[in-house]
């Protein structure tokens, strides 16, 4: 009577051990698949960096420092890059297209470019995709670590060897109310 007591409950911790490994696999692929949508975004914003850095060049001869960061930055290769170093060079970046935008209100001229209108209107639009697919891809990161976080699955995610995954987050100055003044 005993053996099939603890014989069920054996079974029952192997099955459950099996779907929760099972949704962890699956969930790490989405975090993948969600990372990778959002890396198409920003390999697109990273390429786009050195024709705008090269338009406001053309104009700014003042801002040699921030043209020279944004040019460093984007000196080390993208696509050998780990994940967090993607993340951390494209915070950086996002910092940097700020100031380049901002040095552009400065100088009509330079906003008067049909070149740098077209410019800024597609990292507009990469930018509007790179904040939908960072959402998307900070969805599944919390789908996932809850799953490595809640009891009992946390037990199994310590057994199978997963740990939580950090979320793209926006910097403190990005959240800041954007000053607009006529």
């Amino acid at each position: 009577m005993w053996i099939y007591i603890v014989v069920g409950i054996l079974l029952i911790i192997i099955i459950y051990a099996l779907v929760t490994y099972n949704n962890f696999i699956k969930l790490k692929n989405m975090v993948q698949e969600a990372f990778s949508t959002m890396d198409v975004y920003l390999k697109k914003r990273w390429d786009l960096i050195p024709n705008i850095v090269e338009t406001v060049k053309g104009y700014v001869k003042h801002e040699e420092n921030t043209l020279k960061e944004i040019v460093e930055l984007r000196g080390s290769s993208y696509d050998s890059m780990s994940l967090d170093e993607k993340v951390k060079a494209n915070q950086a970046i996002s910092k940097d297209i700020n100031k380049i935008m901002l040095i552009a209100e400065n100088y009509p001229d330079l906003k008067a470019s049909s070149n740098f209108q077209d410019l800024s209107r597609e990292l507009s639009k990469v930018e509007e995709d790179i904040a939908n697919s960072r959402k998307y891809y900070n969805g599944t990161v919390e789908m996932f670590n809850n799953k490595v976080e809640m009891f009992p699955s946390n037990i199994f995610a310590k057994i199978f060897g997963y740990k939580s995954k950090s979320m793209f987050e926006t910097e403190n100055n990005e959240r800041e109310n954007v000053k607009v003044s006529f």
